[in-house]
C-alpha cells in the first residue's frame, strides 16, 4: 500500500475522501488511508496484517462483555474492566494504527516486513495478561513482572517512532508523531506507579491512584487521539481540514505536557492549586484542538457511525475534565478525590475512549482490508446498520448512568451500553471473517 500525499494540504476546494480504495489525485487526499495495492495478494499484505492484528482489540472488547454478564462471581471485575478496555483494547489499537499513521504523515515507505512490529505486539500482551493475571487473582508480583514487561514494549514502540521521526524529512503533519512520542513518554512514567500499587498498600495509595489514572488516561490515550484526529476526523467527514488545525495541534501540545507534568506533581505531593492549574491546562489544550474539529463539522455535519461515535466522544471527554475539575475542586482529600474518581472514570473511559475507539475502527477496518470499491462499500454497511438507534441508545444510557439514579436503573442502562457494544462487535467480527475470502 502506498500512501498519497497532497502537495497543497490547505487549499481552499473541499477534498473529498472516499470511503471505498478508488485513485485519487495526489493534491486531493489526506494523508490517513490510501488502500491501493491492499489486497490479500499486496505487495506488503497489509489487508493481512490489519485482519489479523485488528482481532486483538476486539477479543479485549469481546471480555468486557463477558465481565459485565458475570462479574458478580469476580471480586475484582471493576479493576479488570478498566484494564481490558484500556490496557487492552486500546492500548493494543494505539499501537498497531499509530504506527500506520506515522508511516503515513512521514511520507515513509510501507515496511517489508512487519516482524519487528509483530513482536512489540506479542510483547505487549504477554505483558497485559501477566498484569492481568495479577490484579485480577492477587499475585502482585505476578501483575508487577507484567508491567515490566509492558514498559518494555512501550519503550520499543517509543524508540520506533523516535527513529522514525528523524530519519524522515520535514512533513506538515509530523505534529501527529509528536504526539505520539509525548504519549508513550508520558505512559513510561505511569506504569512503574500502576506497578508499585500492587504491592503497597498504605497511606499514600490514593494520591498514587489518582497520579496514575489521570497520567495514563490523560496522557497516553487523550494525548494519542487528540493527535489522531487531525487527519482523521475530516478524512470521516470526507471533507478537508481546516486551516488553522496544524497551527492549533502543535500550540496545544506544550499546553498539555505541561499540564500534565503540573497535575502529576500537585496530585502525588497533593497540592491542590497545582493540580487543579494542570487540570485546567489540560482541559484547554483538549478546546484548542477540538475547536478546528468543530468548524470541520459544521461545515459537514456527521453522517455516520464513526463519525458521530467519535463526535459524541469529544463532548465526553469535555463533560468528564469538567467532573474531574470539580471534584479536585472541592474533596476535602485525596482519599475523598479517589473514591469519587469513578464519576469521572465513567464518562472518560466509556463515552470517550471507548467511543473513538469502535468509531475509528468501524471507519478504518473497511478500507483497511481492501479488495476493492464494493467489498468497502458492503463492510462499511454491515459496520454502519441501524447505527443511529445504536448511538442514540448507547449515549442515552450512559448519560443516565452518570446521574444520582437508583441501583435497577444503572443495571438497565448498564446492559444498554453493553447491548450498543454487542451491535458493534458482532458486525466487526463478520467483517473480519469474510474479509479472508
Amino acid at each position: 500500500m502506498t500512501t498519497a500525499w497532497p502537495t497543497n494540504p490547505s487549499h481552499r476546494e473541499p477534498v473529498e475522501v472516499p470511503a471505498e480504495p478508488v485513485e485519487v489525485p495526489a493534491d486531493r487526499q489526506l494523508p490517513v488511508l490510501n488502500t491501493r495495492g491492499t489486497g490479500a495478494t499486496g505487495a506488503t499484505g497489509r489487508a493481512n496484517w490489519h485482519r489479523r492484528t485488528s482481532a486483538i482489540p476486539l477479543v479485549y472488547l469481546a471480555s468486557l462483555v463477558v465481565i459485565a454478564f458475570v462479574h458478580q462471581f469476580m471480586p475484582s471485575w471493576y479493576w479488570l474492566a478498566i484494564h481490558l478496555l484500556l490496557l487492552g483494547a486500546v492500548t493494543n489499537a494505539i499501537l498497531i494504527w499509530s504506527a500506520h499513521f506515522t508511516a503515513a504523515v512521514l511520507r515513509v515507505p510501507a515496511p517489508t516486513s512487519r516482524r519487528a512490529e509483530g513482536l512489540r505486539l506479542a510483547l505487549l500482551n504477554v505483558g497485559i495478561v501477566g498484569v492481568l493475571t495479577g490484579g485480577g487473582t492477587d499475585r502482585p508480583w505476578v501483575g508487577v513482572a507484567g508491567a515490566a514487561v509492558v514498559f518494555a514494549a512501550i519503550t520499543a514502540h517509543l524508540t520506533w517512532l523516535t527513529r522514525r521521526l528523524r530519519a524522515s524529512l520535514p512533513a506538515r503533519f509530523s505534529i501527529t508523531v509528536r504526539y505520539y512520542l509525548a504519549a508513550a513518554t508520558v505512559l513510561l512514567v505511569g506504569i512503574p506507579v500502576g506497578a508499585w500499587m500492587l504491592v503497597v498498600d498504605d497511606d499514600s495509595r490514593p494520591r498514587l491512584l489518582l497520579f496514575h489514572a489521570h497520567i495514563n488516561v490523560l496522557g497516553w490515550v487523550t494525548l494519542t487521539i487528540l493527535g489522531t484526529l487531525l487527519t482523521l476526523w475530516p478524512t470521516v467527514l470526507r471533507t478537508r481540514m481546516a486551516d488553522d488545525a496544524v497551527r492549533a495541534a502543535g500550540t496545544a501540545l506544550p499546553l498539555a505536557l505541561t499540564g500534565l507534568a503540573l497535575l502529576g506533581t500537585g496530585l502525588l505531593a497533593w497540592w491542590r492549586p497545582v493540580a487543579v492549574g494542570g487540570l485546567a491546562l489540560v482541559a484547554i489544550a483538549a478546546v484548542i484542538v477540538l475547536r478546528p474539529a468543530v468548524t470541520v463539522a459544521r461545515g459537514k455535519p456527521p453522517a455516520s457511525f464513526a463519525a458521530w461515535s467519535i463526535a459524541i466522544a469529544g463532548g465526553w471527554l469535555l463533560v468528564a475534565l469538567a467532573v474531574d475539575l470539580g471534584t479536585l475542586l472541592t474533596a476535602p482529600g485525596p482519599a475523598e478525590v479517589a473514591s469519587s474518581f469513578g464519576d469521572v472514570l465513567v464518562p472518560l473511559l466509556v463515552g470517550f475512549a471507548a467511543q473513538v475507539l469502535v468509531g475509528a475502527l468501524a471507519y478504518l477496518l473497511p478500507v483497511a482490508l481492501g479488495g476493492g470499491p464494493a467489498r468497502v462499500r458492503e463492510r462499511t454497511a454491515m459496520l454502519d446498520r441501524h447505527w443511529p438507534q445504536r448511538v442514540a441508545m448507547g449515549n442515552a444510557a450512559l448519560a443516565v448512568f452518570v446521574l444520582p439514579t437508583p441501583p435497577y436503573v444503572r443495571i438497565t442502562t448498564s446492559m444498554l451500553v453493553v447491548v450498543a457494544l454487542l451491535q458493534f462487535l458482532i458486525p466487526a467480527v463478520r467483517v473480519l471473517l469474510t474479509s479472508r475470502r
